[in-house]
């Protein structure tokens, strides 16, 4: 196992110096998913939540999330992203949102906070958007699916 790269020698914090990698083509891919009651999914499909297009606004939560990642976790750089994506795909078993995010960029350093970030704040802006209704909903398995790019090159989840 790798050591962790924002501890120094003495275990303390620090942001990882990457002034000296090379700038490679970056992606990563993280997914997660929102469980709710079926009314709730089918109130969103059908157009009929109160609050309008609950997943054009979450749409764009996580493209903003994805952008202001530097601000919410301590340790990472800020990024100059050149795409960020959100898909959503509803279930009917479990009755659910399935929320996928794919950042992009030509960098030092990689994106998968980025996309992570993207995935947990849709999810989240769902889950407020929608609590008025239904506040049993969960949000689940987020994580990163894949990522390139990078001295340790192609990942992806087993």
């Amino acid at each position: 196992m790798s050591k962790l790269t924002h501890l120094d020698e003495q275990g303390a914090a620090r942001m990882v110096d990457v002034a000296d990698k090379a700038v490679t083509q970056r992606e990563a891919i993280a997914e997660g998913r929102i469980l709710m009651d079926p009314k709730t999914l089918a109130m969103i499909l059908d157009g009929e939540h109160p609050k309008g297009d609950v997943l054009a606004v979450a749409r764009v939560a996580g493209i903003m999330a994805a952008k202001k990642t530097h601000d919410l976790i301590p340790l990472c750089h800020a990024l100059n992203l050149s795409s960020v994506k959100l898909a959503f795909t509803p279930e009917q078993e479990p009755s659910s949102v399935h929320v996928e995010a794919r950042c992009k960029l030509s960098g030092q350093t990689g994106v998968e906070m980025e996309a992570l970030t993207a995935v947990s704040v849709a999810a989240l802006t769902l889950y407020d958007m929608c609590k008025a209704v239904d506040k049993g909903m969960e949000i689940t398995g987020v994580r990163l699916l894949d990522k390139k790019g990078g001295r340790s090159g192609h990942w992806q989840a087993g």
